[in-house]
């Protein structure tokens, strides 16, 4: 019975740690896997793409952004930026996937900036370290970060979206409606689609 005992132990250990460490590797945080798949359980929500790009008319406004300490930016509103297509990126620097994430919203910003585009960088930060402003400036200029970012120290603006995960994006269209999400890193090509769709619009 103490060997059994000692062999079921070793098991949830083992799943214990197998399930951390795929947080971390999905950007999802030390119990996020475990998070996510009880939400799609209850929920029903897919971890997915979601585009809303033929129902523009009933797609949902974008809730406005929180307080929070600006970064290469003068503080910026949802409302003021009406004309414009807007990305909110929610991200934070310790993310492996946010990382990986970074090039093709950099891209995106660099290329369709002076076309009308916006990109504002949520962060949220998981971990103590994040929360500290000057460390978030080292890793902004160590990235070459250039689009303007927000603090989300209190998680306010993350739960207003309702997000789950790191990273998750929402581009908006010119009239401030979310058109178009993605969850995690990839879907790059069909976001750049939707930018450029969205632009086009009057």
């Amino acid at each position: 019975m103490h060997r059994q005992t000692i062999i079921a132990a070793g098991l949830l250990l083992t799943i214990g740690i197998a399930v951390v460490a795929t947080g971390y590797a999905n950007g999802l945080g030390p119990l996020g896997t475990l998070s996510a798949g009880i939400s799609r359980l209850t929920g029903g929500n897919e971890m997915t793409t979601v585009s809303n790009m033929d129902k523009e008319k009933k797609a949902p406004v974008a809730p406005e952004l929180s307080t929070g300490t600006w970064i290469n930016s003068e503080p910026l509103t949802l409302k003021s930026l009406r004309g414009r297509v807007v990305i909110v990126d929610f991200w934070t620097f310790a993310c492996y996937n946010c990382r990986n994430a970074l090039p093709a919203v950099k891209n995106w910003d660099k290329r369709y900036r002076d076309q009308g585009l916006t990109v504002i960088g949520v962060h949220t930060p998981e971990l103590d370290t994040e929360r500290d402003i000057n460390n978030l400036r080292h890793e902004i200029a160590e990235l070459d970060v250039r689009f303007p970012v927000i603090t989300d120290n209190d998680y306010s603006t993350w739960n207003a979206y309702g997000v789950r995960a790191w990273p998750t994006w929402f581009v908006l269209d010119k009239q401030g409606r979310i058109r178009w999400q993605h969850v995690g890193e990839g879907a790059y090509d069909e976001t750049e689609k939707v930018i450029k769709e969205l632009l086009a619009e009057e």
